[in-house]
């Protein structure tokens, strides 16, 4: 697909429009739907893959010099009749290949998104945000989780309570979500608190949790080596029968174990209650 319109949403966020022909049979489900973006390389381009189940691992057996660079995003829009999909970049410089892209991106430049087919046998994939019938949510996560904590706010019934935490490198990066008047939205500032990141988002966590969540004794956690694996422990049965709360974390992976850690071993809530998601780790490269 090429990209097809550009806008600068904060000094943090850069949103991209894509558009092209399959698009019309993208996924519509939106929520905290991910997919693949495919980077171009120099004077290259995307290399052809297969269009089916074989791409990654024909991917995986490219020699280095024609490997294009993979990255995790959120769609943030989905406009099938205009044959669109929006997606919002955080932008950090030159540091990594998606950042240095999208800072130079114009209308017309070309790459490739794997994502989800209206029509295929699972059009939810990429999906993780499964809260059940639970209408009192906790949703928390960095500035990387932001388009994915938007699209599923804009999304809640009408009637969801609960708390949103979103922190972000400035007040500046602040934007309009569409959650419900029941679901209170809060921006923390990083550069506003002088903090390191995480610190912001972890301490808001707790101070809510003490105001709504009754402490009682937790379940003992395996330990997660963030420096070496992915921290993702998502429940496929999203609730307990007696509990109304349902919570999702994404973010920096030792902000999300931290955590982890606090909601379940701590404060006693149940595993199935709630969605960690740690994909990204300070420092380093995302893994593909």
């Amino acid at each position: 697909m090429s990209v097809a319109g550009v806008r600068r949403l904060s000094d943090t966020f850069t949103r991209v429009t894509f558009t092209g022909p399959e698009l019309h049979d993208f996924g519509t489900a939106g929520l905290d739907q991910r997919v693949k973006v495919i980077l171009p390389l120099p004077s290259i381009g995307v290399y052809p893959l297969p269009e089916d189940e074989t791409w990654y691992q024909a991917w995986r057996e490219l020699p280095d010099t024609h490997r294009n660079p993979i990255r995790t995003y959120t769609v943030r829009a989905v406009r099938p009749a205009s044959r669109e999909i929006d997606i919002d970049f955080v932008t950090h410089g030159d540091a990594g290949p998606a950042s240095r892209w999208v800072n130079r991106a114009v209308v017309g430049d070309e790459l490739c998104i794997v994502g989800p087919d209206a029509h295929g046998e699972n059009p939810r994939s990429g999906i993780e945000w499964r809260p059940g019938d639970a209408r009192n949510v906790l949703i928390a996560g960095d500035e990387t989780a932001a388009p994915a904590i938007c699209a599923i706010l804009a999304a809640l019934p009408r009637d969801a309570r609960g708390c949103a935490f979103i922190e972000v490198p400035d007040e500046g990066d602040a934007m309009h979500t569409g959650a419900p008047d029941g679901v209170h939205v809060t921006w923390l500032s990083r550069a506003q608190a002088a903090a390191a990141h995480g610190a912001a988002l972890e301490e808001a966590v707790r101070a809510w949790t003490s105001q709504f969540i009754t402490t009682r004794s937790g379940d003992d956690l395996p330990d997660v080596d963030i420096d070496h694996g992915i921290l993702w422990d998502v429940p496929q049965a999203p609730t307990t029968p007696s509990s109304d709360l349902y919570a999702w974390l994404a973010g920096e992976a030792s902000v999300i174990k931290t955590l982890r850690r606090f909601l379940v071993s701590e404060t006693g809530i149940d595993r199935r209650q709630v969605a960690f998601m740690g994909y990204w780790r300070d420092g380093r490269a995302e893994a593909n």
